[in-house]
């Protein structure tokens, strides 16, 4: 009976391996910053409540860690792996929401502060991906509250990639590849005809064109240009040339 009672007055146990707990525990991790320590203890959530709400939301706190931890492959991967393995989640608005901001990236760290490189002048693979998981939720989720955000991210991504293909564009005509410049601006135009980018892709048209000797191309390039940018500025300072950084030697 004395053993009874001491048993009955003594405190509970925490199962350190409860799925609860551990998720109580990763979270306080995220929180603080811990990111590398709450994927591990987020892993552990996901395998002992598989199947689960709780393991579908450790889930995508897991691949919320990793894009923290720069990890953005390995982050992409996890939420494909949540919409496979849930696609009937209440979450999928902001699975796929989660993996367009991991793809978006508008900063470039400290480095691009040193070697003043544009967001234009990257590959853009990363920012299409986004663009289009941005889409998908916009076009499935139209009222999710994510969708707003998402729509504004879209319109900054589609400028972003009329301003690569200007920046290709002027790449070649600055090295005298004038065909490729001129077919690269081209491209531009044609996809991304309601972008600010257009304007400097129709001068580098024209001038390309008169570069080749050919005046009809160049001709219309040109018209194209003043009808719809009369006071442009690259009618008056020509292709724009930015100011070498410290790591181009060309």
């Amino acid at each position: 009976m004395l053993a009874a009672l001491a048993a009955c007055g003594s405190s509970p146990k925490v199962d350190e391996n409860n799925p609860e707990k551990l998720y109580a525990d990763a979270k306080d991790d995220l929180n603080t910053g811990s990111f590398d320590k709450a994927i591990k203890t987020l892993e552990r959530v996901e395998g002992r409540a598989a199947g689960t709400l709780l393991a579908q939301q450790a889930l995508l706190d897991m691949a919320y860690a990793q894009w923290k931890t720069s990890e953005r492959v390995q982050a992409v991967a996890t939420i494909d792996r949540f919409i496979k393995l849930y696609p009937s989640s209440p979450a999928m608005d902001y699975a796929i929401y989660l993996k367009g901001v991991i793809n978006f990236n508008d900063n470039l760290g400290v480095l691009s502060s040193i070697s003043r490189q544009d967001l234009s002048e990257r590959d853009q693979q990363a920012s299409r991906d986004a663009y289009q998981a941005f889409k998908q939720l916009v076009d499935s989720y139209p009222d999710s509250k994510y969708s707003a955000d998402a729509r504004l991210r879209m319109d900054y991504i589609v400028n972003s990639l009329a301003e690569y293909e200007v920046h290709v564009a002027r790449y070649y005509y600055r090295r005298g590849a004038y065909l490729a410049a001129a077919n690269r601006a081209q491209q531009a135009l044609r996809d991304y005809q309601q972008t600010p980018a257009i304007e400097e892709a129709l001068y580098i048209m024209a001038v390309s064109y008169d570069r080749l000797g050919l005046p009809s191309l160049r001709d219309d390039a040109d018209r194209v240009l003043k009808k719809n940018f009369p006071s442009s500025r690259y009618l008056r300072d020509g292709v724009r040339v930015p100011e070498r950084a410290w790591w181009q030697f060309w």
